[in-house]
């Protein structure tokens, strides 16, 4: 019995916390590939010089710090559009768009590209993964506007009724 009950407040506390396992990326590991970039970029081929450009746009997305995100939402979309790109180059592209934009909380753009990228891929576990955060984040979303949404009206509904048993 214990452990249902264990297991039913960890269930309503990631409700709660959102239950976010994409991975996350701190600033040391960031300067490391912003470093790799500008050392490609003097002595390296573009193709590296490319690589090294995707590293970095991956720790951008995954960090904790919005600024970095939209550094790295930047960035990949000014590389999205290059035609060089092969299909695995666009499915990435677009899936670390996708993280970028859930990282912001901009779900409906992130679910854009989401479904872009299951279109090149429909059995790739990452988006199908980051589809279903999406989907169970929006859902959270609704129920918690629902919750106070309900909550405002049986306030007023209180407030109202209270004054006119005062006026009685």
């Amino acid at each position: 019995m214990e452990e249902k009950v264990g297991k039913f407040f960890e269930s309503v506390g990631t409700f709660f916390s959102g239950g976010d396992t994409l991975p996350w990326c701190d600033s040391v590991v960031i300067a490391g590939c912003e470093a790799e970039v500008a050392e490609a970029q003097e002595h390296q081929t573009d193709e590296f010089v490319k690589e090294c450009i995707m590293r970095l746009s991956w720790t951008l997305v995954h960090s904790r710090r919005p600024e970095d995100v939209q550094r790295g939402i930047a960035m990949l979309e000014a590389s999205v559009t290059e035609n060089s790109n092969s299909p695995l180059q666009a499915r990435e592209k677009l899936y670390l768009l996708a993280v970028g934009y859930y990282r912001s909380g901009d779900f409906s753009r992130s679910r854009e590209f989401v479904e872009q990228c299951l279109i090149l891929a429909p059995d790739w576990r990452q988006a199908l993964t980051l589809k279903k955060a999406l989907e169970d984040r929006i859902t959270r979303d609704g129920v918690i506007g629902i919750g106070i949404a309900a909550t405002a009206v049986g306030l007023i509904a209180g407030g109202i009724a209270a004054a006119v048993s005062r006026k009685k």
